[in-house]
């Protein structure tokens, strides 16, 4: 297990320490699952409020929707400062960060949303726990969200931070290339629901809500592979299968940690509450929190399953052991007679000192009676091995043995 730590000029004393075996596009989002534990702290008397951008993140990419009952504006932002001339608007706008990689940029973000230096900080350290923060006038979100990947083996993995705002919503992700937030733009634009009759706090409940439903397609994925998984362990068991299993059992692992902090998050904005989200809001967050322990119970019964798995496994290639020493058992019962025989014959007799000295070696027939005896020996075992049911299961392990 590889222990990397990197350090930059800007990270001013921070320290980042990742255990990962993972190949990864750049630092920030997660393309391969990754190793579940990972460690990132700050190194004592580190100054609060530093970025670190990690080498490779993509440009911000920033755009805009912004919209009202009838409605609708989309458009791409060139600046931070452009954003400002929306946020004081009775319509509702949503400001979409995707990206990390310019420090400017997003420090000048920053001022323009007013976001508190701390707040920069959790967004672009991207390796927050999912939490909720009050700020005045503000509450920031921390939460993860996970795409399958287009094999279905593994998930892309990215932090996303929502500042909500009265009138505003600021969300800010890893990179523009994967998420599951299509079909909330599609709402918004097409006018479909009552997304746009409501104000920002329902449309924070709805990008939360389709992140936490994000997690579904990944534990579909899971489950198809945990079955052919339990077909493979139990019909064609190889070294291959167990190292399938650990891969699964330590993905399951990763997602338990990205959902356990995200499940508290939302029930904290129900159960304390906060100006920002009205009641009518946090009625819907219970559907939300529901998931959650939907997604909760889905991993559990995943990762027990997972590790049924190994108990499997293991079963199946000491029954499959047991089935060749089975075999070879038969097959040195048959041959120990015949040896004992032959071992008898292969002496050295001489018939003119003494009749007993093998006197039937003198016989005409005696060479194909000596084969016959044998024979019958040979018919006689394996008759009674077939009679006590020991052949059963044997044309596997034939099989097995021929691939």
């Amino acid at each position: 297990m590889a222990k990397k730590v990197r350090q930059s000029p800007k990270m001013a004393g921070k320290v980042r320490k990742r255990h990962t075996t993972a190949k990864r596009s750049g630092p920030s989002s997660q393309e391969v699952t990754p190793y579940p534990i990972e460690r990132y702290h700050h190194q004592p008397g580190t100054m609060p409020g530093v970025l670190y951008i990690s080498p490779g993140s993509p440009l911000p990419k920033i755009s805009l929707i912004d919209y009202n009952a009838i409605n609708v504006i989309r458009k791409e932002i060139a600046t931070p400062e452009e954003c400002a001339l929306y946020l004081d608007t009775q319509s509702i706008s949503w400001v979409e960060v995707q990206g990390l990689g310019d420090e400017d940029v997003l420090r000048r973000l920053g001022k323009v949303f007013s976001l508190h230096p701390l707040v920069l900080e959790d967004i672009v350290n991207v390796t927050e726990r999912p939490k909720i923060e009050e700020y005045e006038a503000q509450l920031v979100i921390i939460c993860r969200m996970v795409v399958p990947k287009p094999t279905k083996l593994g998930f892309h993995s990215e932090q996303v931070s929502l500042v909500l705002g009265e009138n505003y919503l600021l969300s800010v992700q890893e990179e523009p290339e994967y998420d599951c937030l299509d079909g909330v733009r599609a709402r918004i634009c097409n006018n479909k629901g009552i997304i746009r009759k409501r104000r920002a706090d329902y449309l924070a409940y709805t990008l939360l809500d389709a992140i936490v439903d994000g997690f579904f397609p990944v534990l579909e994925h899971y489950g198809d592979r945990i079955e052919e998984l339990e077909e493979e362990a139990i019909f064609n068991p190889t070294r291959e299968t167990l190292q399938k299993i650990y891969s699964v059992r330590r993905e399951l692992l990763q997602l338990r940690r990205y959902i356990w902090p995200q499940r508290d998050a939302i029930n904290s904005l129900i159960r304390d509450g906060n100006e920002l989200i009205r009641d009518e809001v946090r009625i819907y967050l219970r559907d939300c929190y529901d998931h959650t322990v939907q997604v909760m119970d889905m991993i559990e019964t995943y990762r027990e399953l997972a590790s049924g798995l190994m108990d499997v496994y293991l079963s199946a290639v000491s029954n499959r052991m047991n089935e060749v020493m089975k075999f070879l058992t038969i097959m040195s019962s048959i041959f120990i007679p015949l040896t004992f025989i032959a071992g008898i014959y292969g002496m050295n007799f001489n018939t003119e000192k003494s009749p007993y000295n093998m006197p039937e070696l003198n016989w005409y027939w005696g060479y194909f009676l000596c084969l016959g005896v044998m024979v019958a020996i040979a018919i006689s075992l394996i008759v009674i091995f077939w009679r006590k049911g020991w052949f059963q299961n044997l044309s596997k392990i034939k099989s097995d043995s021929k691939k």
